[in-house]
């Protein structure tokens, strides 16, 4: 049987089409809106033909997501951004924090505070983020104790996270000491006498962080390497290996939700 030639489409009504783009609009193949964003998905396909990242942005991103989740289950990600938020005002009260005992610690602190552009609104984000991240982590800690994620399989994520809280902890002792003065000071050598009462480790550890027999320019030094470089690294690298162990074995349904048995079983069991 011959093939029936294929007949074009209809046209469509006049008032139906779209309007011709005007010059120099959005609307049209030639608008600056769509040259840019030609622009991008070029760039985009480029870095994704040499480095196959949409998979894994696919596989971290489209999951399935257990029926009940609500507003508790964006602690994990709120304490997330909160980290976020104190390395990124972190790095710029770096930019101008002399870790100086004899004056220059608290003299720069003030001139951040005083004198720099935003200084205080930055300095303040720091200061209280810290206390939110805080807040978050164990709110998020708490959330996953009652709903019982911490069991099988994600027994070895209940373990990160709890490392996480306690860096967090570290993380806020050794920066309550940076802006140097008497409240930090005293506050931080109570800090440390009380770990020095610790079983066995204690009288090491509390050695290690006065960096000698006394207070002075080798514990603020010491304080601020650990709470600008060790122990945020630390919490990056333990963020992402909680993130991937989240994307791969999923998240955990409320405990008050009920399965929903398939309607096949049902017919098969009677």
């Amino acid at each position: 049987m011959p093939k029936l030639p294929k007949l074009p489409a209809p046209p469509i009504p006049a008032p139906l089409q779209a309007p011709p783009p005007r010059p120099g609009e959005g609307n049209g193949p030639a608008g600056p809106v769509d040259q840019a964003a030609s622009a991008g998905i070029a760039v985009v396909d480029w870095v994704d033909e040499r480095t196959s990242l949409s998979g894994a942005a696919r596989w971290m991103m489209f999951r399935k997501v257990p029926k009940g989740t609500n507003w508790f289950y964006t602690l994990g990600s709120a304490t997330m951004f909160a980290f976020l938020n104190q390395a990124v005002t972190g790095v710029f009260l770096a930019m101008y924090y002399r870790p100086d005992p004899s004056g220059g610690a608290y003299e720069s602190v003030r001139y951040v505070t005083n004198d720099v552009f935003l200084g205080q609104f930055v300095r303040g984000m720091h200061k209280w983020g810290s206390t939110v991240m805080v807040v978050l982590v164990f709110l998020h800690m708490g959330r996953t104790f009652f709903f019982g994620a911490y069991k099988y399989p994600r027994e070895l994520n209940w373990v990160i996270g709890v490392v996480l809280l306690i860096l967090t902890m570290v993380m806020s002792f050794t920066g309550y000491l940076l802006p140097f003065d008497q409240r930090a000071y005293w506050a931080t050598i109570v800090g440390v006498n009380i770990n020095g009462t610790g079983p066995l480790l204690g009288p090491y550890l509390s050695d290690f962080l006065r960096g000698g027999p006394e207070f002075g320019a080798t514990t603020l030094s010491r304080f601020y390497a650990i709470h600008m470089l060790l122990v945020p690294g630390l919490i990056a690298a333990l963020i992402g290996a909680h993130l991937y162990l989240v994307a791969k074995l999923g998240t955990t349904a409320p405990p008050w939700s009920k399965v929903e048995k398939d309607p096949e079983l049902r017919e098969s069991e009677a």
